[in-house]
């Protein structure tokens, strides 16, 4: 089968027409406008390209799935957020997590992550205008874990209907993104979003509680989840200086 290339008006082809090798890849071309991210994300689609390529579109198979019902951070992790909460409380604000204050350091940062040193990323430039767009649109949020003042890790994803797309994650200080994960899940639970989209398979989503689902079901879900009416990410959640309160 060959790759399918896309222009500016055609239609994306069916996710179970992804190639075997490399695996999951769908098609090429087409461009990073809102209208067409939202068409892809509703299908399972996202894109994924190194800077100088064409822009690719993938839909892996299987795909990994955090269920919110599933997510178990680890004892340390727990101990940590239930110490946040009492501070809070206490009015001590060290440590908070807060939504969509910064999604461009956020991207940035998972922009420069890299654990071998490589300087090349796939959120190039042309992603992270493509998605601070779509951010001003509504449909991107960041959560982000702010230390002393500092935006020390976070992650950012899309949000479509009842459905959560995670994009990517970064961390300078312990359990930094755990955190910030483990207030989104809470937040998403109670909003009934029951789905977190992780893309690829890792090892760290799968110690959390992330698992491999079918292209098939995840296909299906997304098209249900992403039709349902939008959550609502601030009523109720934010206080006045824009701190997420969750119960984790």
């Amino acid at each position: 089968m060959k790759l399918i290339w896309l222009d500016h008006d055609t239609p994306f082809p069916d996710p179970a027409d992804a190639l075997a090798d490399p695996p999951g890849l769908l098609a090429a071309g087409a461009d990073l406008s809102i209208t067409r991210l939202r068409q892809a994300y509703q299908q399972g689609i996202f894109p994924w390209f190194q800077e100088g390529e064409p822009i690719l579109w993938w839909s892996p198979e299987p795909r990994m799935v955090l269920q919110c019902a599933d997510f178990h951070p680890s004892h340390s992790l727990r101990k940590r957020l239930r110490q946040i909460a009492r501070n809070q409380q206490q009015n001590n604000f060290e440590v908070v997590v807060k939504v969509d204050h910064s999604l461009r350091g956020v991207m940035q940062g998972c922009a420069r992550r890299s654990a071998d040193g490589r300087a090349e990323t796939w959120i190039t430039r042309d992603m992270q205008l493509a998605y601070q767009a779509w951010h001003l649109a509504g449909q991107v949020h960041s959560i982000e874990t702010w230390m002393d003042g500092q935006l020390t890790g976070g992650l950012y994803g899309v949000s479509i209907g009842h459905m959560f797309y995670g994009e990517s994650m970064f961390s300078h200080a312990t359990d930094a993104s755990k955190i910030a994960l483990a207030h989104l899940v809470s937040f998403l639970h109670r909003q009934g979003v029951t789905w977190i989209d992780c893309q690829m398979q890792t090892d760290h989503l799968a110690s959390m509680g992330a698992a491999p689902v079918s292209r098939e079901a995840f296909v299906k879900h997304v098209r249900q989840a992403s039709a349902q009416p939008p959550i609502n990410w601030y009523k109720g959640w934010l206080d006045d200086a824009g701190i997420l309160h969750a119960d984790v």
